[in-house]
């Protein structure tokens, strides 16, 4: 895959329809979007408004109605579901509002299982997995289970996991929608960090007006389009 642009992902007349009883619901009307490498921006808007779905479609997790994404020179539209999922593993990393992680498997584990599905060794990914776990503050507490972690401590896992094949961009939706004011600060101050260190690309859908604020752009969902804050 070429990454020699600076251009990360871009999308082009994004719509999105969805089928109901009473017939088709409109969520997305034609979104455009381009993201450079390194870049951290903020997805805001009312509820319902198709922020989620947004994500889901920048990270073929869903497939548009009309138009195309792409990231790097990858066309999502053009793989087959095999190589989506692939390519979604190795290229995109996911922060959800709920972590998602697997209850059976240590904190460690969970961040390793990408590695394991992208076929590195399982010493390599343990590796891989340790650094991160030391980058996002919990080493001591990388064999503990989900459920002996606090919700903070288990969003830095969830973090610490999409970050696992360095991918290309996180797509981050409402991280700390279930966290204390004090614990989503500090989750925000480590994607923050992240960014800095790393130069990971970071797009994030939030209600969060201060997490918006110190993003590098606030984009805007109004009525199924997508413009920029100024």
């Amino acid at each position: 895959m070429n990454m020699g642009s600076s251009n990360i992902l871009s999308a082009i007349d994004i719509h999105r329809d969805f089928r109901i009883a009473e017939g088709t619901v409109q969520v997305l009307k034609g979104i455009n979007l381009t993201m450079n490498r390194s870049e951290i921006s903020a997805v805001t808007g009312a509820s319902g408004v198709g922020k989620s779905t947004l994500l889901h479609l920048l990270g073929g997790l869903d497939r548009p109605t009309v138009g195309s994404v792409r990231i790097g020179d990858v066309n999502l539209g053009e793989q087959s579901e095999k190589s989506l999922a692939r390519f979604r593993n190795d290229h995109v990393g996911f922060v959800f509002q709920f972590h998602y992680l697997l209850e059976d498997f240590s904190a460690l584990e969970n961040v390793m299982m990408p590695l394991l599905v992208a076929g590195n060794s399982r010493h390599q990914a343990r590796e891989r997995g340790e650094l991160l776990m030391e980058q996002v503050g919990l080493t001591n507490r990388a064999g503990h289970r989900p459920r002996q972690l606090s919700g903070g401590e288990q969003q830095r896992v969830a973090v610490a996991r999409a970050l696992a094949n360095d991918p290309d961009i996180v797509l981050a939706d409402e991280p700390s929608g279930n966290l204390d004011t004090e614990t989503g600060r500090r989750l925000h101050d480590l994607i923050f960090q992240l960014n800095d260190e790393n130069g990971t690309t970071f797009l994030i859908a939030t209600h969060n007006n201060e997490l918006a604020g110190k993003c590098d752009r606030i984009l805007e969902i109004k009525h199924g389009v997508l413009g920029e804050k100024v």
